[in-house]
């Protein structure tokens, strides 16, 4: 199972030593599932544990073994992904997503991709991070 990753997610994992971010990592090195993210959204995550967080590095690089960066959507795709009514912070997040061919976009910010959790869009399913860790689970038959 192919999983994308937005900024929140990959800052969980590199903030925090426990919680949902690491186990999911933790089911990617156990061959559970693959992990996808684009520059764009590292970039935002190493911006906000620049601001927000200390000594999250080797946390983030561990994270970073498991995750593999994609490329960024064509324009045509992040205006497709604007007509979903994301704002245009996130819009090239799920435009990567679906670009990437991810099952799951996995993302932790109810506030602009809240009406799109559950929602299967050009392939790619909105999930939150306990939906995805349920999700690999129950693919890989755990």
């Amino acid at each position: 199972m192919k999983l994308y990753l937005d900024a929140n997610v990959i800052f969980s994992a590199a903030h925090r030593e426990e919680g949902r971010a690491q186990v999911l990592v933790a089911l990617a090195r156990s061959g559970h599932c693959k992990l996808h993210t684009s520059g764009h959204a590292l970039e935002e995550a190493r911006r906000n544990l620049a601001i927000k967080s200390s000594g999250f590095e080797h946390r983030l690089a561990q994270a970073l073994a498991e995750i593999t960066i994609v490329a960024e959507a064509p324009a045509s795709l992040v205006e497709w992904a604007r007509e979903q009514e994301l704002p245009l912070k996130d819009a090239p997040i799920l435009a990567a997503a679906v670009h990437a061919g991810a099952d799951l976009l996995v993302t932790g910010d109810t506030r602009d991709f809240g009406h799109l959790f559950g929602r299967e869009l050009r392939g790619t399913r909105v999930v939150t991070l306990a939906a995805a860790i349920d999700l690999v689970l129950k693919n890989a038959g755990v």
